[in-house]
């Protein structure tokens, strides 16, 4: 895709900067032909305030998708005896929906192009109706268990919204604001994983583990609210327009595949043991539903809060100094989770399972930090190579960048359904989570050192600074993305 800007500074909002005749504005205005966030005056006088408000109903209906990809996370907690689902079952369950909802990813990123931030924003939030519905179909004793995955798959929906989210708003907000507002708009979405488990939570204790569809019974008109809200308030950037030369450009590109590394191990934790931690609370402390409810949520709220302070600490120190940080210290954390399974310590347990979240929460912040940046730098230097202008290298940053963010998305997605067969396997096999844990802190040591190798290591392998910066040769350029 590509966000490529106009020459004025005008938009056409509700206030109608467009011409009247035009299309968008017979469509009511919500179409903004003229977009350069890198221009501080332009920014100051117009872009800061449109740009706000369509994170804020982004980040609404980012939520409200998240909630609907990780309902099986709770569904699984009401599904007793009755349902004959065995823990492996119930695992692969939770699973599915992280595989449906990578692979939607990369379509929902070029919907955003296709159809317009604000447009794409309600489909997304209505199509979320489906999922939804069709698990307050099915969810009760008796229902085939391939009815369940089918309805698993469904969810994997809300998944795609994350995607298409962070696209638009990364094309919204100037480079020096992209670590801050992606992580806002990441965080306040994930925040609808302990949400949704916070309202099961109320429904166990209130109703019983018997009425799932209490739950469905509040997020089925929130689902609405979001569509009208987006449609009322948010825009389509008319210079943001299709563009699959960029998909094929990225997918070329050596820092995709290495980001999408990265996010697996971050955001991929992130998902995955939000989906699978009330499943090993039953299964390797022999909590109840009630209990392990009263627990799963903690742990992916502070994920979520942290995630725009992970941005914030790589708009300052570098994306990629925080990142290579973040992953040994969740690799600690797991280190700790492993010794606590051992000894079978519920405390311990918690404590190191909360790090995790945390850190693969600064780690998402972080590394959707690095993608804007590193592109940037790439431009910058092909720029310098060829005597191409700052602007030609802002706008070929921007355009590789939006379908880089589709790309890594979905990939690190993927990461949630290699930790649900993880824990599955390891179940399986050892009737603990031991050996998955393990497999984690080996993959987090792995994550640091690429991260050290890439981006902080060798200053020779880094592309030239941006125009106008002064070369240091003692900082690897790429150390600051």
């Amino acid at each position: 895709m590509t966000t490529g800007m106009g020459t004025g500074t005008g938009t056409s909002t509700a206030a109608g900067a467009g011409a009247a005749g035009t299309p968008a504005a017979r469509r009511g205005g919500r179409r903004i032909h003229e977009w350069d966030p890198e221009d501080e005056a332009f920014w100051e006088r117009t872009g800061r305030r449109t740009a706000h408000r369509n994170l804020a109903f982004s980040i609404l209906s980012e939520h409200i998708g998240f909630s609907v990809w990780s309902l099986w996370s709770v569904m699984v907690l009401f599904m007793g005896p009755a349902y004959h689902v065995d823990p492996a079952g119930k695992f692969f369950l939770v699973a599915v929906p992280t595989l449906v909802g990578s692979f939607v990813r990369i379509p929902y990123t070029f919907a955003v192009a296709r159809f317009g931030g604000r447009t794409w924003t309600v489909v997304s939030a209505l199509l979320l109706l489906l999922p939804a519905g069709a698990a307050a179909l099915v969810m009760e004793p008796g229902t085939p268990y391939t009815a369940f995955l089918l309805v698993g798959a469904l969810t994997g929906l809300g998944g795609g919204n994350f995607a298409s989210s962070m696209t638009n708003i990364n094309a919204f907000f100037p480079l020096r604001r992209k670590g801050w507002a992606l992580g806002l708009n990441a965080g306040g979405g994930n925040i609808g994983v302990p949400v949704v488990q916070l309202v099961a939570l109320a429904v166990i204790a209130t109703a019983g583990a018997g009425h799932p569809r209490i739950v469905l019974g509040v997020y089925i008109p929130l689902i609405v609210v979001a569509a009208v809200c987006a449609a009322l308030f948010m825009d389509d950037l008319a210079p943001v327009r299709a563009d699959t030369g960029a998909l094929r450009e990225v997918v070329r590109e050596r820092h995709t595949w290495i980001m999408s590394v990265l996010y697996v191990g971050t955001f991929g934790s992130f998902i995955g043991f939000s989906f699978a931690f009330g499943l090993v609370l039953q299964n390797q402390f022999g909590r109840t539903p009630l209990e392990a409810a009263q627990l799963t949520f903690v742990g992916p709220l502070l994920g979520s809060l942290v995630r725009p302070v992970g941005g914030r600490l790589a708009d300052r120190r570098g994306g990629a100094r925080v990142t290579f940080w973040t992953f040994g210290a969740m690799a600690a954390a797991a280190g700790t989770v492993l010794y606590a399974s051992s000894v079978r310590s519920l405390p311990v347990f918690l404590a190191g399972f909360t790090g995790l979240f945390v850190f693969s929460g600064i780690g998402n912040g972080s590394t959707y930090r690095m993608i804007p940046g590193i592109f940037r730098a790439e431009a910058d230097a092909r720029a310098l190579a060829d005597g191409g202008t700052a602007a030609q290298a802002a706008a070929r940053a921007r355009r590789l960048s939006g379908a880089a963010i589709g790309v890594i998305g979905a990939v690190g997605a993927l990461g949630g359904l290699l930790i649900n067969l993880a824990f599955r396997q390891s179940f399986l096999t050892e009737g603990t989570g031991s050996p998955a844990f393990a497999s984690f802190l080996a993959a987090y040591a792995v994550c640091s050192a690429l991260t050290w190798a890439v981006y902080l290591r060798r200053p020779a392998a880094s592309p030239a600074p941006a125009a106008g910066e002064g070369a240091d040769p003692a900082r690897p350029a790429l150390a600051e993305v």
